[in-house]
Formats: C-alpha cells, structure tokens, sequence
C-alpha cells in the first residue's frame, strides 16, 4: 500500500483535498457556533462543509464532516417528492423545513482511508448535488403539467441560499 491513509481531518487538509479535486474554496466562520468550516460550490449549488466530531486531544482534527447544500424554496414543496429522492438515492438525504430544502452527506476517515477514497465520496456529492438539480426540474415541471395548466404551477424551482 503505497498512499498514506487519512485517520483525521482538519480545514486546512479537508481544503486541500476539495481543491485537489477542482473546487474553488473558501473558510467562513459561524458566529453562532464560534468554529470555522469550509464553503464551496458545484453546479450552481453553494455548499457547507462542516467538520464534525473532534479527534479527542487534538483539538483541530476531527474525523468526519457534514457536506450540506441548502435551497431556498419558493412556493410549496410536495413532501413526496422529497421522500421519492430518499427512497431512490443513496450516501444523502434530502430534508424539508419551509422555506428550506436541505441535501445532506456525511463523510467519514475514521479508521482510515486513503485520499483517493475521500476523492471518491467527493464525486459522489458532486453527482448527488448534479442529480438533485435535474430531479427537481423535472419533478416541478411535472407538477405544473397538465394537471395544473388552468391554476399555474404550485411550486417553483429550488434556487441556491446564499
């Protein structure tokens, strides 16, 4: 085994490793929370990357994240079309608290892992983030369909929070 396995995190890593894997991105700090996380973006689509339970004695390093994409909905959002997303995707799941859409993803070194393996859960937020933008163009354009010609559309796209 010639690649050096990850068993912990930290910003400037977890930076490194989104960058290494084409993203642009930036560190914010939570003012309610008192801790820094990363902020990036993939089609569109702002997301957080927050770091989640700290390597004990190691205060910087942690050894999972939280990959979190957040919609701000205009309109209704039928709650079937979030449990269909649910019942059809893996690795992410998608949450509704009007007026949010929230697309949610865990990543975890604990154990350890190798950096092509962290680049592998990388693309597949990509490709969940990806999916989730065409799902709901078609699920909301569905809805607005014939059923609802006379009345108008009853929900609107997603668009990304800032």
């Amino acid at each position: 085994m010639s690649e050096t396995m990850i068993d912990k995190l930290s910003l400037d890593r977890l930076r490194e490793l989104f960058q290494l894997a084409g993203y642009r991105v930036e560190t914010l700090m939570d003012p309610a929370a008192g801790s820094a996380y990363l902020r990036s973006a993939t089609n569109g689509i702002a997301f957080d990357i927050r770091p989640g339970n700290a390597v004990p004695g190691e205060e910087p390093a942690f050894v999972d994240v939280a990959l979190i994409a957040v919609l701000h909905v205009q309109g209704e959002m039928p709650l079937d079309l979030v449990n269909r997303w649910n019942a059809t995707r893996r690795f992410a799941r998608l949450h509704f608290s009007a007026p949010f859409l929230v697309l949610t993803s865990d990543m975890s070194v604990a154990g350890g892992v190798t950096p092509a393996h962290v680049r592998g859960q990388i693309e597949i937020w990509d490709q969940l983030v990806q999916q989730l933008v065409t799902f709901l163009r078609e699920e909301l354009a569905a809805l607005a369909g014939p059923k609802h010609a006379q009345s108008g559309p009853q929900a609107s796209a997603a668009t990304a929070a800032a």
